[in-house]
């Protein structure tokens, strides 16, 4: 394991909206994606240009759904909230529309998992999902793809937890886990950020279900844990597969793998068993080596007053790992006088390896 303070970080890009997500693509491309929480940000994904600007993506017409003009626009047709984005290793970038501004209301027709061909900038296919994958309630929140590149799993964040397992050939979705304990959040635990408990102005905490989500290496294995929770959770993915899409309970086939204290983004590097968190609460990078087991303790490897809410993680062709920091406890959800607009970055782990 290498020495913490061998670790540091670089700002790659400045934003002056809220973001999410990131993703790097083979040829090194960098996408983000800014969604509707505080504000009707007029851009949805974006492309990072080598200067620092964004280019709408795929292009400024699927960027053009508003708030305000919900009535004009075809949901599955438009970025209505996005919140994550995933570069698939095949020249694919999937977009993952829980289309819920504010982590409300969903907009009928507008959840979905959207494939863009990266070659032509091109939208290939579209997956809506129905009620039964994501009835109303639910914020579908991250998203996997399998080693041979025939399935997704999704966490949904709402308010009931659940996972979603796609057969992509078919287009067939199974809500997996769906009320389970290990894809709730924890009765009893608060996020605290700044060393104080996160809570609006009504009282209410940090209230996210499963979230991060992460495959093994090898693909066998699929991780996840609740923001509002501290264990980590891991299932096979055989399982999924051939019990899970056909409508099978698999809960007694998952497995608490240690406790990995309060967390957003999860990452294994390139053919490492080694897991990347962020710890949101320590302003943080921790680090643990899952050959150590569910008895394994992550360990801080970078800490910097400057990582607000490091969010989600990707990793470049060249190994540079990037993260987001989405400022979650300085947005307007928590301090009502903070702009709607809330500036974050877009950092890279600089350090030895892992």
């Amino acid at each position: 394991m290498s020495n913490p303070t061998q670790w540091t970080i670089e700002q790659v890009a400045a934003f002056e909206h809220q973001v999410t997500g990131v993703t790097a693509s083979g040829d090194n491309r960098i996408f983000v994606n800014f969604p509707r929480w505080t504000e009707d940000t007029a851009v949805s994904v974006a492309e990072l240009q080598a200067d620092g600007s964004l280019r709408p993506y795929p292009d400024e017409e699927w960027n053009g759904w508003r708030n305000a003009r919900k009535d004009e626009l075809d949901p599955a047709k438009g970025w209505v909230c996005v919140q994550s984005i995933v570069a698939d290793g095949r020249g694919s970038l999937w977009v993952l529309d829980p289309a819920a501004p504010s982590q409300a209301h969903l907009v009928s027709g507008g959840a979905k998992l959207v494939q863009i061909d990266l070659a032509s900038n091109a939208v290939t296919r579209s997956i809506v999902f129905d009620e039964d994958a994501a009835p109303q309630g639910s914020y579908l929140n991250d998203v996997r793809f399998s080693n041979d590149g025939k399935y997704a799993y999704i966490t949904d964040s709402g308010v009931v937890g659940a996972l979603l397992v796609i057969d992509l050939a078919s287009g067939k979705v199974a809500r997996v886990l769906d009320g389970h304990p290990s894809t709730q959040m924890k009765k009893g635990l608060v996020v605290k950020a700044d060393g104080k408990e996160l809570r609006r102005p009504d009282g209410r905490g940090v209230e996210f279900s499963a979230d991060g989500i992460e495959l093994s290496s090898d693909g066998c294995w699929l991780y996840w844990q609740a923001i509002k929770g501290d264990t980590l959770y891991r299932i096979a993915t055989q399982v999924l597969i051939e019990g899970g899409l056909k409508g099978d309970d698999v809960g007694d086939q998952v497995e608490e793998y240690g406790v990995n204290g309060v967390s957003d983004g999860l990452l294994i590097p390139q053919g490492s068993n080694k897991m990347l968190l962020t710890a949101v609460e320590d302003d943080a990078v921790k680090v643990r080596d899952l050959d150590e087991g569910p008895g394994g303790t992550p360990r801080i490897l970078v800490q910097d007053a400057r990582l607000r809410w490091p969010d989600t993680f990707t990793q470049g062709p060249d190994g540079t790992v990037y993260v987001t920091t989405s400022h979650i406890q300085d947005s307007a959800f928590f301090k009502p006088d903070a702009p709607p607009a809330l500036p974050t970055q877009l950092w890279r782990l600089v350090g030895p390896g892992f």
